[in-house]
């Protein structure tokens, strides 16, 4: 099992020749990964929900790295028919896709459907990235050692994937939903090592969770909810607890880009709990391994996206 001795971005090896694609490139956990590429002259392709805040984003990155090589595309994971066409535009440009880091992500909404009529959180967390990385499979598959990278979280270990009721219509709970979708990130990060291992395909497919990071992620619900308080405890809890979102992007960037990472691990903060501190090789809970639940889940994705995984179609869990 790897570790990392207080690994830093110091550690990253040059990235001249890779093309990495961060989702919700843009603040947080997403901006300070595609920094921390950018750094190390990869070329970054910075998808953003908004194009104004990736803009100022990318403008940002510039600022400290001049010659950064960016790219700068719109991508809402909520409209499964957007994912298809951010795909289809990544696919024409690029002939290669070294890094996929799904990364974006919402947290503890007021109950939101997606364009698609998915529970929000349930839908961009989860769905719109197991659209996004079918359609960028056979790009992954043709480039020698890529990677893909998913972002849970501590709070999978709270979740359970209700299957009778993914979508929260008959009793939601925020908190849960949330959950519910980091535990299928992990879900579907084990499984698809799994259909990689079957085929020999030269992709890993890793996952990685940041601790307890201070970023914007944490104040999008008491916002939308137009909770004063709750804003307010979140701001405060961030400042006593939270290590930084720089800090919370290295168990991401150490799972893409260090040489002992292997297919199928989870790369968290090495600290108390796993809230802080540096990247290491950690365990999920017992249900993010349960290969039955994954297939379902996995079988379950491909009905409501309708995006199958044909390359890897002989491999059934």
């Amino acid at each position: 099992m790897s570790t990392s001795s207080q690994w830093t971005t110091a550690n990253i090896p040059d990235l001249s020749d890779k093309v990495a694609l961060v989702t919700g490139a843009n603040s947080g956990l997403g901006y300070e990964t595609a920094l921390a590429l950018a750094q190390k002259n990869a070329l970054v392709i910075m998808a953003c929900r908004s194009l104004a805040k990736g803009e100022q984003a990318a403008a940002q990155i510039r600022q400290q790295v001049p010659d950064a090589r960016l790219d700068l595309r719109q991508l809402d994971l909520a409209d499964l028919d957007g994912v298809n066409a951010f795909a289809v535009e990544v696919r024409a440009a690029y002939d290669r896709l070294d890094m996929l880091i799904n990364n974006a992500g919402v947290m503890a909404l007021p109950y939101r459907e997606t364009a698609d009529g998915f529970e929000m959180q349930f839908g961009v967390n989860h769905l719109g990235h197991f659209a996004l990385t079918g359609h960028l499979l056979e790009m992954l598959l043709a480039t020698p050692g890529a990677r893909v990278v998913t972002v849970s979280s501590m709070l999978h270990r709270g979740g359970q994937i209700n299957f009778a009721d993914l979508q929260g219509k008959k009793n939601y709970s925020k908190r849960g939903a949330y959950s519910q979708s980091k535990l299928a990130n992990l879900l579907f990060a084990y499984e698809l090592q799994r259909r990689l291992t079957a085929v020999s395909a030269d992709v890993i497919s890793v996952a990685a969770h940041p601790g307890y990071a201070a970023t914007n992620l944490q104040e999008a619900g008491p916002n939308m909810e137009g909770s004063t308080l709750q804003k307010r405890i979140m701001e405060i809890a961030n400042k006593l607890f939270a290590q930084s979102a720089a800090m919370g992007a290295l168990p991401t960037l150490y799972a893409a880009t260090a040489a002992d990472v292997h297919g199928g691990e989870f790369y968290g903060p090495d600290g108390f709990g796993g809230m802080r501190g540096y990247p290491t090789c950690t365990e999920s809970s017992p249900q993010s391994h349960d290969a039955a639940t994954a297939v379902q889940l996995w079988q379950v994705s491909e009905d409501l996206t309708g995006v199958k995984y044909t390359l890897l179609a002989d491999q059934v869990a």
